[in-house]
């Protein structure tokens, strides 16, 4: 069995963070500090070990917080390089993210500064949202001068931090409602030269899509004219989630049209009847009718059997392909019908459809039984 990540975090991460501390501030107290920290941490959780550190660091800590915040940020090592991933080696910061936010909130322009050097070690991509939400224009103020600072990760922090949804996070409701202030961010993004920067804004784009797809579908339009290739992923990459939609406006950013004259042949969708655990496997034709090239978007749909008997359609993505007059493509994709932990199977007729540039075709069903 894999290692659960909250056992790559035991309670040596306090243990390092109270040396590191006490090497600047000989005053703190180390054993108190680890003796809070130790009390019930083997139970916890990843994220619930290190807000007990920040409980602790709370506690430990002067109770003056400009003093504490520069106790804490004397304490740190330098900077780290690209870690895309957040190994664990760089979670040792997540409870100075936590009580920055937790502490913090009524010093603006010192909790700023610390969240500046901390995202430079650990993503303060969470901490940083309720600065957002207590001082909105002060915050977006400052995140458009970060937005041009030299530091990768400092950019990030830009848009990672100002998602609408970022995942596990807290949401952002009055920018879910105008997201005029984040957009202004990510244009100054767009073209930034790190990938790592480029995704966060890609997937920022991403959630605004969810609650505005028309302003979604006019910002690639608009990004797409003259983009560089980097800046087409990014484009491209925003609209995953509103292709797998089907939204018309994404898929004629992206040139493909709603009318295009084509016709589904060679259906074969196997077995007819399915056993949950086995796999069912589903291919068609595609067959270009007009006299020009066409752009397709092509993928299918299984509408699966809820537990209220309805049933729900999820998307399998195909692939884009660009069809010469009178010619034909075969598509083809296996599906697992294991169960899994974030899906459960019931028996009954399933209806399968195929997806091209968003419209639903169907062409066919099989038996899903126990």
């Amino acid at each position: 069995m894999a290692e659960l990540l909250k056992d790559k975090y035991p309670v040596e991460v306090a243990e390092k963070i109270s040396k590191m501390i006490g090497e600047v501030h000989p005053a703190f107290d180390s054993v108190g500090f680890i003796a809070q920290v130790s009390q019930g941490y083997e139970q916890l959780e990843l994220m619930a070990r290190a807000r007990k550190i920040a409980f602790a660091l709370t506690a430990f800590l002067p109770a003056d917080f400009q003093q504490a915040q520069e106790i804490l940020l004397a304490s740190l090592d330098s900077p780290v390089e690209l870690d895309e991933n957040n190994s664990v080696a760089s979670f040792l910061y997540m409870p100075h993210t936590i009580y920055i936010s937790d502490n913090g909130l009524e010093y603006f322009d010192i909790s700023m500064q610390a969240l500046y050097q901390l995202t430079q070690r650990f993503t303060a991509e969470f901490a940083i949202r309720p600065f957002i939400q207590r001082y909105p224009e002060k915050s977006m103020a400052l995140l458009a001068v970060w937005a041009t600072d030299s530091n990768l990760h400092v950019r990030r922090l830009v848009s990672e931090g100002t998602r609408t949804r970022l995942p596990w996070a807290s949401r952002l409701p009055e920018y879910i409602e105008d997201p005029a202030a984040v957009i202004r961010l990510l244009e100054l993004l767009k073209n930034d030269p790190e990938l790592y920067v480029r995704r966060s804004v890609a997937n920022n784009l991403n959630d605004i899509g969810k609650d505005h797809p028309a302003l979604l579908a006019d910002i690639a339009k608009r990004w797409l004219k003259g983009a560089s290739k980097d800046r087409e992923w990014l484009v491209k990459h925003s609209l995953r989630s509103a292709i797998k939609r089907g939204e018309q406006g994404a898929l004629q950013a992206l040139g493909y049209d709603e009318k295009v004259d084509v016709k589904i042949k060679n259906v074969a969708i196997s077995p007819a009847k399915a056993q949950i655990g086995e796999a069912i496997q589903v291919s068609f034709d595609v067959a270009n009718l007009g006299d020009f090239i066409t752009a397709l978007m092509v993928d299918f749909s299984i509408h699966f059997i809820k537990a209220n008997g309805k049933a729900n359609p999820k998307v399998f993505k195909l692939k884009a392909v660009e069809l010469a007059p009178q010619k034909s493509h075969k598509f083809s994709k296996k599906v697992s019908l294991k169960v899994m932990t974030t899906r459960t199977l019931y028996s009954g007729t399933h209806k399968v459809e195929a997806i091209i540039n968003g419209q639903n075709h169907g062409i066919g069903s099989f038996e899903l039984v126990r």
